[in-house]
């Protein structure tokens, strides 16, 4: 069964264009052919013989050229009179709104519904800007965000930005330091591009110009906040101004994190948020780690101190110190 076409006359597909141009040549083609681009049909490009109905000849592309024409003419005539109607209608109702024909209210927070409208958004206001993006991006297991083609896309919105003498500020979380997508991206990138990691950081955000940004609305991220808001926006940018102070360097000089007596910054996140009482579930999900990952290191931390239970191991961890010291990046 043949597929329906869906494309309009003005992009033949590579079927119809070849019967239509040997119908042209030989003055016909049989029912059999035509069957392979329907649409021939459906333009009116092809009309059956009269005298053999198997048959079907083509209507000259002169005619057909000027007869479309004529209907696109009647369809923009037609939309010129909706639209003295439409202002017909809403003219006496701007009248009672007060304001001047043409003012527009930016809505300060909208929400946008799915992966591709949210991508577009972003896309959108970014191919708008040559100043700054801010941007939190945590470990995120959607399979939306980590199949090939988004990293390609963002790669490719991000360079642009780059090129027109724009700056990029990425925090991601410590657990992506080694991530090869991420060491693949600041290898492709040229440009005002900088990285710094956390052991937790708050939800996805995205904020260009300082004057717009985008975070996620629900858990799977397939809804997003479009804030406009100056003093929220403000915010966002605050938020982000101070974790990026406390933040490691990654990109372009990337800082080691030091141990400290055998305990790795890694176990000493895990430590924190042990002795917060969190279970490993929770803490996986902080830290952005597999649980199985999570609970070798509390091993290794158990090993470490001296611990044979997990009670155990919140004092010693209280009593050992691991957790007093704290380093900023400067």
């Amino acid at each position: 069964m043949t597929e329906p076409h869906t494309h309009g006359v003005e992009d033949l597909c590579a079927a119809g264009t070849e019967v239509y141009e040997r119908a042209l040549r030989e003055g016909h083609v049989s029912r059999s052919e035509a069957e392979q681009a329907p649409c021939l049909l459906d333009f009116g490009l092809l009309i059956h013989a009269v005298t053999d109905l198997r048959r079907l000849e083509p209507v000259a592309p002169a005619v057909a050229f000027h007869r479309m024409l004529r209907a696109m003419e009647d369809r923009v005539a037609e939309e010129r009179r909706r639209e003295q109607r439409l202002a017909e209608t809403f003219e006496p109702l701007m009248r009672i709104d007060g304001r001047p024909a043409g003012t527009e209210r930016v809505p300060t927070i909208g929400v946008l519904s799915g992966l591709d409208r949210i991508g577009a958004a972003i896309t959108q206001a970014m191919a708008d800007s040559s100043g700054e993006v801010l941007a939190i991006q945590p470990h995120i297991t959607h399979t939306a965000y980590t199949a090939p083609e988004f990293h390609i896309e963002a790669l490719a919105r991000d360079q642009a930005l780059l090129d027109r003498g724009g700056r990029i500020r990425t925090l991601y979380q410590h657990t992506l330091r080694q991530a090869p997508s991420i060491i693949a991206r600041y290898e492709r990138l040229r440009g005002n591009v900088a990285a710094r990691t956390l052991d937790v950081i708050p939800d996805r955000l995205i904020v260009v110009d300082r004057t717009v940004a985008f975070m996620p609305a629900n858990e799977d991220r397939t809804l997003a906040l479009e804030v406009r808001n100056p003093s929220l926006v403000t915010f966002c940018v605050t938020v982000f101004d101070r974790l990026w102070h406390l933040a490691t360097p990654l990109y372009p000089e990337s800082v080691e994190q030091p141990s400290l007596n055998g305990i790795t910054p890694r176990q000493r996140a895990i430590a924190t948020l042990l002795v917060e009482g969190h279970t490993d579930a929770v803490i996986a999900d902080r830290l952005g780690m597999n649980i199985r990952t999570v609970r070798v290191h509390i091993a290794k931390l158990a090993a470490t101190l001296g611990s044979e239970s997990r009670a155990q191991l919140g004092y010693l961890i209280a009593e050992s110190g691991i957790l007093r010291p704290e380093r900023a990046a400067e």
